[in-house]
C-alpha cells in the first residue's frame, strides 16, 4: 500500500495542525518533565512499514528522539552523539566504538 504524501501548501498546513497539538513541543521531552521545541513529525507506525497517515498515529519529537525512534523502529545503531578528535586523532565521543571499554 503506498501512502500519498501531501505536498506543498497542504502539507505545510498539514503539519502546522500536527504540531500545534502539542505547542510545537516534543512530546517525549514533555513525558520526562523536559520542554524542548519538536522539529519533526514523526510516524508511530512508519508509513514505510503500512502506517497510515493519519494524524493518530504520528507524534511530534525534537531531533534526538526522532533520531532514537528511527533507530529502533528500522534496526539501525544509534547515532554518535559527539563528533571530532582529539590532537591525538582519536575520537573524542565517549559512546564512539574506539572509547568503549572492552
Amino acid at each position: 500500500m503506498v501512502v500519498e504524501r501531501k505536498r506543498g501548501r497542504a502539507g505545510q498546513e498539514q503539519r502546522a495542525r500536527r504540531m500545534e497539538r502539542t505547542n510545537w513541543l516534543c512530546e517525549h521531552c514533555l513525558d520526562e518533565g523536559v520542554t524542548r521545541a519538536a522539529v519533526i513529525v514523526d510516524h508511530v507506525v512508519p508509513l514505510a512499514k503500512g502506517g497510515s497517515d493519519d494524524d493518530a498515529n504520528t507524534r511530534n519529537l525534537c531531533k534526538p528522539h526522532a533520531d532514537r525512534a528511527t533507530a529502533v523502529q528500522f534496526g539501525h545503531k544509534m547515532p554518535i552523539k559527539g563528533k571530532g578528535t582529539g590532537r591525538d586523532g582519536r575520537p573524542t565521543s565517549p559512546d564512539h566504538p574506539w572509547n568503549r571499554a572492552g
